[in-house]
């Protein structure tokens, strides 16, 4: 079977390679999946850089989440009655950009026929984590400010939308003024841009004082860090929540601990392999029927743009980077003639 894989970190263009490799073998308490579709995600372009918080053994096949078919089960009832089923699956051992890959049975969601594989391949990286951050640790209130960075990402939008859904309120920050009227179509109530090497951090401030009132705001989240996720905390209000769920920018956030003691506020990190785990089988069961639900109602959708074939992974990584892309970047590992069982 054909794979794609690493022997080195470096530029994913220059270091990715298909080979033939031999195919995997599920354990006690794995599935077996043929893959069918997975996402060129920038934690997996991290990842191949070796800069993501969690490196993996070399040789390495990239591919954190996807879509496939369960061909098999190594055994255990929750495997068993996934075999034949269509999946999305959140694999950080073994790689998704391969055309079959073994996953822990716990780590596989069955999608719904009406879900097309598209959508169920972007499954969890942006959708559940958009729902988790803003209605489950944060739980942000209906009228209340969420200030957010890198707002124009997909994920950034799926936030305006859920504000749209759900009642509170964002402020949303991007880096080129040309990116506000989308996010304004959506309903963005405002959009703010700042660039740390154009604008100061009272340039942020004074913005958002002027969106939210002097107080700043309760809840943010950022998946940019150094200066621009910096800015962010001295906006927080008293006892304001930020959550930092990436590292956009590869230089480190630096305040004050005065920024955090004078207002009481708090930052935390979120990061979805971490969270979910650490949920009742009961809780996921509900997150996971309602993310399908607003994936469904347009909430959570994920916009795709270009579809490469494995053996052309050198342009399909180029492509997940380009500047002002639109729409995620997605791997054809599989053929669609069974995608729907």
């Amino acid at each position: 079977m054909k794979a794609v894989q690493f022997d080195q970190f470096g530029e994913p263009a220059d270091v990715l390679r298909v080979r033939d490799v031999e195919p995997p073998q599920p354990k006690a308490g794995e599935l077996l999946v043929r893959m069918l579709l997975s996402p060129a995600n920038p934690s997996d372009l991290m990842t191949t850089r070796g800069v993501y918080g969690k490196l993996p053994k070399l040789p390495c096949t990239p591919g954190y989440e996807g879509v496939g078919i369960v061909e098999a089960s190594g055994g255990g009832l929750l495997g068993k009655l996934l075999v034949g089923k269509r999946v999305a699956l959140l694999n950080g051992i073994n790689g998704n950009w391969q055309e079959l890959t073994t996953v822990g049975a716990k780590q596989a969601v069955p999608l719904p026929k009406s879900l097309p594989s598209e959508q169920g391949a972007t499954f969890f990286v942006n959708p559940t984590t958009a729902f988790a951050m803003t209605q489950r640790v944060l739980a942000v209130p209906k009228g209340d400010w969420l200030i957010q960075t890198a707002a124009a990402s997909e994920l950034g939008k799926m936030v305006v939308r859920l504000g749209q859904r759900f009642g509170f309120k964002t402020l949303n920050v991007v880096r080129r003024a040309e990116q506000a009227a989308a996010l304004k179509s959506l309903g963005a109530e405002a959009v703010v841009v700042f660039d740390p090497a154009q604008h100061s951090v009272d340039d942020l401030r004074n913005e958002v004082r002027h969106v939210a009132g002097d107080r700043g705001v309760r809840f943010a989240i950022d998946p940019v860090g150094g200066a621009t996720g910096s800015a962010v905390v001295k906006c927080l209000a008293p006892g304001g929540r930020m959550l930092v769920y990436g590292t956009l920018s590869p230089e480190p956030m630096s305040f004050s601990p005065r920024d955090l003691m004078t207002p009481g506020a708090t930052i935390a990190g979120f990061w979805l392999a971490r969270w979910l785990p650490q949920q009742g089988l009961l809780a996921k069961i509900k997150l996971i029927r309602t993310v399908s639900r607003l994936i469904q109602e347009g909430v959570l959708t994920s916009q795709i743009g270009e579809v490469f074939p494995m053996d052309q992974i050198a342009d399909a990584v180029r492509a997940a980077e380009a500047p002002g892309r639109t729409g995620k970047v997605l791997l054809r590992l599989g053929d669609f003639k069974h995608d729907r069982p």
